[in-house]
């Protein structure tokens, strides 16, 4: 391995590129020597900014004898193959969430993992690198809240396209909060309910936005998640915890705040995850870098996102159904996951003894 770690990054959209441009600009120890993207003039412009080469085929990105790590910021549905390609090759991996877009194909990544005996999968939960968000955690590890009993959490974008419907909603968006969820309280989510009302004037027809999910996990605390991705406001994520002994409340975006001459106060808030969460990015990668070059991982693991996956789909059969489903995480196999009471029209998916 050279002084720098080589990094593939495949997926230079939005993401991608802001990692792009983060890995080449703001962390040490780093440098981007291949790109990949299914649009190859969008993998040119990125490449040609830090001065990488562009490879067309993600599996060659991956299998590069220039690239020590690779970073995925490619469409969900690709990852499977490509976090295989990985472990094939034994090299470290950043990936965006989700793990992968099933739960059989997730929980096979986690057992192929353990089989090498090292962790070489990293999930890209950043909000785990959020000042607020380790502060939150450190005062509820330290007991400085007592039992946590509820947690309330919001989630809100400005806008978003047409392709982010309902399920979309809960796979990409709902997704954060349930491992914000499991990382603040250092249990598993054991139940899901998604409640449906009015939908926003701005919504697509048959989409539900915003929507109410709910929660449960395995001490009995209740969470509650708004989920709105058409506010026509700004970028707003806002998370409470409330104790025994207290609450705390993080995401208020409190900055700048002015008063003026005609009786007005106020300020600016977030208009994207950019502003909002772009030094939890920074140091994400920072960290993941050290790590990798250490021979190991610091964040999120293979088996939290694998759990994401897990309570999401379940998020989603709620969503179909209106049933509340239960998701049952025993030891390294996954029991099952089923309604909690039995609608017409749907049927859990057996999970038990699936593995290999």
């Amino acid at each position: 391995m050279s002084d720098e770690l080589r990094i593939a990054v495949l997926g230079v959209g939005m993401m991608g590129a802001f990692h792009v441009d983060a890995l080449s600009k703001r962390v040490r120890g780093a440098k981007v020597t291949v790109v990949n993207d299914f649009l190859a003039d969008k993998a040119a412009e990125v490449a040609g900014a830090v001065d990488a080469r562009v490879e067309s085929d993600p599996i060659a990105a991956i299998n590069d004898p220039d690239v020590d790590a690779v970073l995925l910021a490619s469409p969900g549905d690709a990852h499977a193959e490509q976090l295989n390609a990985c472990l094939d090759r034994g090299i470290p991996v950043l990936c965006e969430k989700p793990l992968t877009t099933d739960i059989r194909s997730a929980y096979a990544i986690v057992q192929k993992e353990r089989a090498l005996g090292k962790q070489l999968i990293q999930v890209g939960f950043m909000r785990r690198f959020d000042p607020e968000y380790v502060a939150l955690q450190k005062l509820i590890a330290g007991g400085g809240l007592g039992n946590p009993l509820i947690v309330h959490c919001t989630h809100r974008n400005p806008a978003v396209g047409d392709h982010f419907n309902s399920e979309y909603m809960i796979r990409d968006s709902v997704v954060h909060e349930v491992d914000s969820v499991r990382f603040l309280l250092g249990e598993e989510i054991t139940s899901i309910e998604v409640i449906k009302g009015a939908a926003t004037s701005s919504a697509p027809h048959g989409t539900h936005d915003p929507m109410l999910v709910i929660f449960e996990t395995e001490s009995g605390a209740i969470v509650t998640d708004e989920i709105f991705v058409r506010t026509g406001v700004a970028y707003e994520v806002r998370t409470e915890v409330v104790g025994e002994k207290g609450s705390a409340l993080i995401g208020l975006d409190q900055n700048l705040q002015a008063k003026s001459t005609d009786g007005r106060w106020g300020g600016a808030i977030t208009p994207s995850f950019v502003e909002r969460f772009g030094q939890a990015y920074d140091v994400e990668l920072q960290r993941w870098v050290d790590a990798a070059e250490a021979g190991t991982i610091d964040g999120a693991s293979a088996w939290d996102g694998y759990a994401a996956v897990a309570v999401c789909e379940a998020g989603v059969l709620s969503l179909r159904s209106g049933a509340k489903f239960h998701v049952h995480l025993v030891g390294s196999t996954v029991a099952s996951i089923e309604p909690e009471e039995p609608h017409a029209g749907i049927q859990a998916p057996d999970l038990e003894g699936a593995w290999p």
